[in-house]
Formats: structure tokens, C-alpha cells, sequence
């Protein structure tokens, strides 16, 4: 299931959400202060080219990653885990879309929460 939902995931619009996070890590670097911001961007990226089978876990997840979080929800968190959550929602509306669903709630709390978190 997981090959399989990878690679519909990838050419319904994994792809296009990979470049678009890429794009978006290179305008955050584009300055010293925005580089966290854009490591966290291409780390979603990486996640959102093949989400199924990962875990997001938050086992580093100290005062800087308190900080870049509290910073990130505020500049670009709510309006990306929302979009996240409505599109997720979307997808739950039929049983074929669920497996989907779950994977656009996983990158709603990777967009809101991004930093210390990591996954497998």
C-alpha cells in the first residue's frame, strides 16, 4: 500500500506541493535569519514528495525549536495547516480519499510544528 500510495500521492499533486516548499525554501534563504526557516521548508518538501510510511516524531524539541515553532505559526503556520486541514478534509469525503486525507493531517502538524520534528 505504501508504493502504491506513494506514487498516486506523486503525480496527484505530491510533486507540485515539493516544488512549491522547494521554491519557498530558496526565497526563505534568501537572507541569514530566514535559513532555519528554509531548512524546514525543504525538509516538508522531502516529506511531501512521499508521504506514506513516514512518522513525524518530536524527540529534539527544546527552547530553539520553541522559538522557530512560536515564530513559524505566526508568520507562516496557521495559514498552512489550515489549507492542509480543509484539503485533508476534502479528500475524507469519500473511502478511496481517506488514506489521503491522513496524510494531508500529517503535513497540517508538520506545517504548524516544523521544528524538532523529525521523521522515519
Amino acid at each position: 500500500m505504501r508504493l502504491i500510495g506513494n506514487i498516486i500521492w506523486f503525480f496527484l499533486g505530491g510533486l507540485e506541493l515539493a516544488i512549491a516548499w522547494f521554491i519557498a525554501g530558496i526565497l526563505c534563504m534568501v537572507t541569514i535569519v530566514g535559513i532555519p526557516f528554509g531548512i524546514q521548508c525543504m525538509k516538508i518538501a522531502g516529506l511531501s514528495l512521499w508521504p506514506f510510511g513516514k512518522n513525524i516524531s518530536y524527540q529534539k524539541f527544546g527552547f530553539g525549536s520553541l522559538i522557530g515553532n512560536i515564530l513559524w505559526i505566526v508568520i507562516f503556520g496557521w495559514g498552512l495547516a489550515f489549507a492542509n486541514l480543509v484539503l485533508g478534509l476534502f479528500y475524507c469525503i469519500t473511502i478511496i480519499g481517506i488514506p489521503f486525507g491522513l496524510q494531508c493531517f500529517k503535513m497540517a502538524q508538520l506545517s504548524l510544528f516544523p521544528f524538532g520534528a523529525t521523521f522515519e
